[in-house]
C-alpha cells in the first residue's frame, strides 16, 4: 500500500506563487508515476503533471511553462512548484500514485485547495 499526504495549499493572488507537497509512506519503492491531479466542482479531475519512475514528465497544456513538478532527496517526496498563478488554476489539488506490477495499485491523497484571487 502507499498512502500520500498532500501540503502547501492556499490562497494566493493572480501571479503568485505556490509550492505544493506529496509525502508517500509505505511501499514507496513500488511507486511507477506520481502526479498531480485538480478537480474543480462539477468537472472531471484532470492530470496537471506527473513524473515517472525514471524521471520522465508530463505536463497538463494550460500549465506547461508554468509548474515544475519535482521529487525530493528522499525521493518519497513530490513537489509542485507553481508560478504565474491564475484564478482558473483555483481547484482541490490531488497526489495521485500508481504503484506495483502493471501500475495496478492506485492511491489519491485528501486533496489540498489552491485558491487564486483575481
Amino acid at each position: 500500500q502507499v498512502r500520500l499526504v498532500e501540503s502547501g495549499g492556499g490562497l494566493v493572488h493572480a501571479g503568485g506563487s505556490l509550492r505544493l507537497s506529496c509525502a508517500a509512506s509505505g511501499s514507496t519503492g513500488s511507486i511507477n508515476i506520481i502526479g498531480w491531479y485538480r478537480q474543480t466542482p462539477g468537472k472531471q479531475r484532470e492530470l496537471v503533471a506527473r513524473i515517472s519512475s525514471g524521471d520522465t514528465t508530463n505536463y497538463a497544456d494550460s500549465v506547461k511553462g508554468r509548474f515544475t513538478i519535482s521529487r525530493g532527496n528522499a525521493k518519497n517526496t513530490v513537489y509542485l512548484q507553481m508560478n504565474s498563478l491564475k484564478p482558473e488554476d483555483t481547484a482541490v489539488y490531488y497526489c495521485h500514485a500508481e504503484w506495483g506490477q502493471w501500475n495496478l495499485g492506485k492511491s489519491w491523497g485528501q486533496g489540498t485547495q489552491v485558491t487564486i484571487s483575481s
